[in-house]
């Protein structure tokens, strides 16, 4: 779907309450509000990360009234917040806190270098003070529900949408139920062990999860000594050419084609729609490399799969707040 296309088919009804998007990664959080105009106001900063473990929400609280200045929208006029969300989540009173591995510094210590000591993240206890209606969901599970609504996965019933990002998320629909668990955590797939490598450790803790070995973050951990700063400086010299550049990108591919394998394995899917910076700022890449290992592997499980590009694009982060709350 193209830019004008997604701009005139997702906006609300004349008359509608404004609905608060609200987009929480590992790197940055992103608002948006969205109204009979359709989205507007977008604003993002760095995820909060260093005072209380509420300095999150409060980031939120504070970035909401500063999207809907920007919009032109009344802080007050607003009628629900969508919140889509990296993870893992725990449940406070069964409120959602978060248990992040890219946030909270207190799950693997101090050799992730994090500026916390959180355990958990306070996140929609404040947001329901602030705001009287909330619906917070893992971010794979917010992507998935905006990919079927109006992306890649539209109709399908046996569809998963992944992200490869600064970190590994995934949501899951299996018989057209999108699958959750008892604390909103199902499809946290990047934690999946796929390696021995005691030399990967995740900001959850374990070692050697798909996270741990190819995530934006993990590619800067693991490669910066041998000249590859981040993602983007390994994509640039395996494009020029560079061998060793070259294996390393094929060997993380590996790694993310076990993870969709095991998916595909588990839930019986039709269609995987991938998302996330990593992926989407180098899909000529990767795509090509993740199709070929899943080529072949138990036919009866693989055979009719498809692999393809998030249908929303860069803006899928956009949308999975708001298919939250939107109806």
């Amino acid at each position: 779907m193209n830019q004008a296309t997604l701009d005139a088919t997702i906006h609300l009804p004349v008359g509608s309450p404004p609905l608060a998007c609200v987009d929480i990664g590992g790197t940055k959080v992103a608002i948006s509000m969205a109204d009979h105009r359709g989205i507007s106001g977008k604003v993002s900063e760095p995820t909060a990360k260093e005072g209380n473990n509420d300095a999150l929400a409060q980031q939120i609280i504070r970035m909401i009234g500063e999207s809907c200045a920007l919009a032109g929208i009344p802080l007050s006029s607003v009628g629900s917040v969508g919140v889509s969300s990296c993870g893992p989540f725990v449940l406070n009173d069964g409120l959602v806190e978060l248990a992040a591995p890219n946030i909270c510094g207190g799950l693997a210590g101090k050799a992730r270098g994090l500026p916390n000591d959180w355990m958990s993240a306070l996140l929609e206890a404040p947001l329901r003070a602030a705001f009287k209606n909330v619906r917070v969901e893992n971010d794979g599970v917010g992507a998935l529900e905006a990919e079927r609504r109006w992306g890649a996965l539209q109709g399908l019933r046996n569809c998963a949408y992944v992200t490869w990002s600064t970190g590994i998320g995934m949501g899951l629909c299996v018989d057209g139920h999108i699958l959750r668990g008892k604390n909103g955590n199902a499809g946290h797939g990047g934690h999946i062990f796929v390696s021995d490598n005691d030399e990967a450790l995740c900001g959850c803790g374990l070692v050697g999860d798909v996270e741990a070995l190819v995530a934006g973050n993990a590619i800067a951990r693991r490669f910066a000594a041998q000249g590859y700063a981040d993602a983007s400086a390994l994509f640039t010299a395996a494009r020029a050419g560079d061998a060793r550049a070259i294996e390393i990108i094929d060997a993380l591919c590996h790694v993310m084609g076990r993870a969709l394998f095991n998916i595909t394995a588990l839930m019986d899917l039709q269609r995987i729609a991938l998302g996330g910076s990593v992926f989407w700022h180098n899909q000529d890449y990767l795509l090509p490399r993740l199709q070929a290992f899943m080529h072949g592997k138990l036919p009866a499980l693989t055979n009719g799969l498809e692999i393809v590009p998030a249908g929303l694009g860069e803006r899928v982060g956009d949308f999975a707040a708001l298919a939250l709350v939107m109806r």
